[in-house]
């Protein structure tokens, strides 16, 4: 079974039409979909609740407290079930239509990732892609990583090379939880693949990213987990 975790705060012009193509994409394999709120002002989780309160394969969990990204991540795995976790963004940055390509290449693999950096990846807004192109591959070098996208966020892995980790270590912070994934994975010698994908712009709703305080603590996490290798 596929567990799907999407982390959500205030998402709710994007959320339903998500859910629907994600289960669209799913439909010849077992799965179920794991909404983790973080008490989001819109009514997100309201939402969610109304239009799927009848179907068992989607779950949603309304956290009021231990807010952030990496905690929500954190939180649906472990209430998840699935043989394989996917973790993906909620503002179609990730595509649901790149899931089957995901599942078709796990195979003998532990770990895929959506990568904007290599051959048929890319992203709509320019500026974003080559800044964050440049920032990745200082990641790379400095931590010694096969991996071009350290920041994807977008990846599908085997639950029982995951269970592996510490989920202290990881699931802490902002987006920067997918460095230490991925650093692990590296010194844990998984089989890791990466997969072209497209980032669009952001539709309905607002970015919660904020540049210059994402740029400290995740260069704070490069440094950390080099001083420590």
């Amino acid at each position: 079974m596929i567990s799907v975790i999407l982390p959500t705060y205030n998402e709710a012009g994007n959320i339903i039409q998500l859910i629907n193509q994600i289960c669209r994409n799913l439909s010849k394999h077992l799965y179920e979909i794991i909404v983790v709120d973080d008490d989001s002002p819109d009514g997100t989780a309201e939402l969610v609740k109304k239009s799927f309160n009848n179907q068992n394969k989607i779950r949603l969990f309304q956290r009021k407290k231990d807010k952030g990204l990496a905690k929500a991540v954190r939180f649906g795995i472990e209430k998840s079930a699935g043989d394989f976790i996917l973790v993906m963004d909620t503002d179609f940055n990730h595509n649901p239509a790149d899931i089957p390509t995901m599942i078709k290449n796990v195979g003998k693999l532990d770990l895929i990732v959506g990568s904007r950096y290599i051959k048929g990846g890319g992203m709509e807004n320019k500026i974003r892609f080559v800044s964050s192109y440049l920032y990745n591959l200082i990641i790379r070098l400095i931590l010694r990583l096969n991996t071009f996208d350290n920041l994807s966020g977008f990846f599908l892995i085997k639950r029982e090379k995951l269970i592996k980790f510490s989920y202290d270590a990881i699931f802490k912070g902002y987006g920067d939880y997918f460095i230490r994934l991925l650093y692990f994975a590296h010194k844990n010698n998984l089989h890791i693949k990466e997969i072209p994908v497209f980032y669009k712009n952001r539709v309905a709703g607002q970015s919660k990213s904020k540049f210059i305080p994402m740029f400290v603590d995740y260069s704070k996490t490069v440094l950390e987990l080099f001083t420590h290798s």
